[in-house]
Parts: C-alpha cells; sequence; structure tokens
C-alpha cells in the first residue's frame, strides 16, 4: 500500500524541482544582433548562492547544432545545484573556426561579468564540449590568444570533454580519407597543413593548467579513441589533474544524448569533478 504513496512523492518531488529551473533565453553574448552569438541560462532559484557554473558548447562538425537542442542538458544540471549556459556560435560555411573560437571565447567573457546575476560564481566557471564542441572548448583553453583577444584571463575552472573531435586536426586532416566529411571540415580549417596545426589543442597541451575529465565511447570514431587518451597521456606527464573515462557500448551520438536522462552516471562523474575542483 505505501508503494503508490512513495511512487507519487517521487513524481510531485521531481515535478517540483523541474518548476523550480529558470530559463533566460537569448542573450546576446557580443553586442550585436546575430542569433548565432546568443546563449540561454538555466538556474534553480532556491537560496544557495555561489553555484558552479557549466558553459556547454554543442557539437555538429562546426557547421551545425544549436542551443535549443540541448535544453534537457541545461535543466538537468540545474536541477542538480549547477546553473548552465548554453550557447551559440557561428558555423561553416559563414565562418571558419577561428570566429567560432573567438565568440565561444567571448560568451565565457559574458558569463565571467554577468553570471552572479543567476546566483552562480565568476570563479567557478566550467567548460563543456561535445564533438566539434570539444574542440573549441579546448582550442579558448589551450591557446591563449582567444582570451587575450576577449581582453580578460581564462576563466576556466575546469574543462569537460565529451568525445571531443579534432585535438589533433593536422593529423586527422592528412591521414584522413578524402570523403565529403573531408571536405567539410575544410570549409573550417581551410586546405592549409600550417593552419590545421595552429587550428588543433593538442599543439597548446603545454601551455594547460586547469584540471580535465575526458569521455569517450567506446564505439565512437577511431580518431576520437585515438587522440583523446593521447591528451590524457600528455596532461598527467605535465602533472596536471585528469581523468579519463572510456564508456562501454556508446558511440559518437549517443555519448552525448544519454545525458538526456537525468540518472545518466555521466552526471554523477562530472558534479564530482566540479566538486573536487571548486575553491
Amino acid at each position: 500500500m505505501f508503494k503508490p504513496l512513495l511512487l507519487f512523492m517521487f513524481l510531485f518531488q521531481t515535478l517540483l524541482a523541474s518548476a523550480q529551473v529558470k530559463k533566460a533565453k537569448n542573450i546576446n553574448y557580443a553586442g550585436n544582433h546575430e542569433e548565432a552569438n546568443t546563449l540561454n541560462v538555466f538556474y534553480r532559484l532556491d537560496s544557495i548562492k555561489n553555484k558552479p557554473v557549466l558553459v556547454f558548447i554543442h557539437g555538429g562538425s562546426w557547421s551545425s547544432g544549436k542551443k535549443e537542442t540541448y535544453w534537457w542538458l541545461g535543466r538537468n544540471f540545474a536541477r542538480k545545484g549547477v546553473v548552465t549556459v548554453i550557447i551559440n556560435y557561428p558555423l561553416a560555411p559563414n565562418v571558419q573556426y577561428e570566429k567560432m573560437a573567438d565568440d565561444c571565447a567571448l560568451a565565457l567573457k559574458w558569463v565571467r561579468e554577468n553570471i552572479s546575476s543567476y546566483q552562480a560564481s565568476p570563479d567557478k566557471i566550467f567548460v563543456m564540449g561535445h564533438s566539434a564542441g570539444g574542440h573549441l572548448a579546448e582550442l579558448i583553453n589551450a591557446d591563449p590568444k582567444y582570451f587575450m583577444q576577449a581582453g580578460i584571463a581564462n576563466p576556466i575552472k575546469g574543462v569537460i570533454l565529451n568525445d571531443p573531435f579534432g585535438l589533433d586536426m593536422h593529423e586527422y586532416l592528412t591521414t584522413a580519407e578524402k570523403d565529403h566529411y573531408y571536405f567539410d571540415f575544410i570549409r573550417t580549417f581551410t586546405e592549409q597543413a600550417d593552419v590545421w596545426k595552429i587550428a588543433s589543442p593538442m599543439e597548446y597541451v603545454n601551455q594547460i593548467k586547469n584540471p580535465h575529465l575526458l569521455f569517450y565511447g567506446a564505439k565512437t570514431y577511431g580518431a576520437i579513441k585515438l587522440q583523446t587518451p593521447r591528451l590524457y597521456e600528455k596532461l598527467k606527464a605535465n602533472g596536471i589533474p585528469v581523468e579519463l573515462k572510456e564508456i562501454k557500448g556508446k558511440s559518437h551520438v549517443p555519448m552525448i544524448s544519454q545525458m538526456i536522462f537525468g540518472g545518466n552516471q555521466l552526471y554523477q562523474d562530472i558534479l564530482g569533478f566540479i566538486q573536487n575542483t571548486s575553491p
């Protein structure tokens, strides 16, 4: 007789937690009127101040994707006490990778300057990226020119990469089969091998100082399975706190879509990382 009551109480608490999550949407972070330069903030109204904040950079081969797709990620993290910012950035073929990275850095600048209004701390900023978003997250973190151009010091407390693609674009584009994916990526990275090198976060690994949490799927693309552990080994050799987790049975897209479910294990891993890394 108690099971229906317990189920009702659980559903009520779940609905209550969801109702407490607020969304501030379509905020422009670049001082223009471009939809490509907007972000959404997910936060919970409660008495807790100085929460950590997670900025999520979506994937999509640098040519597709939008912040609205990931509303569930914002909601789930906000329910768990992490203010979450989901950003848009301009895409190929309209721009190339440097403009994307510049604008991601501007989004972080906005977060640094404004996130306290949403009960979060500007000193607890974490960045998470999936696929191409992982490339951009690590690029702005590792290559200091992007935050220098944005006019701020690197504000990132820790980096979470979920099946990141493009950590070494030079290696990938030098060895990859010249299929439609290759020519899609060329729009973003040009045909110049020297550009591929400076566009690769792995080139700046010795400048990385902040802790990292790295995920990759056991069934994902070969380049990701090669380069993600390599980044782990390089960071570990440099004495940077880093964790590497291979997720069994997951290919590339399911590595992020599994997080639709708030009980997914990746949330516990990420929350533990944030807790251990926050001041």
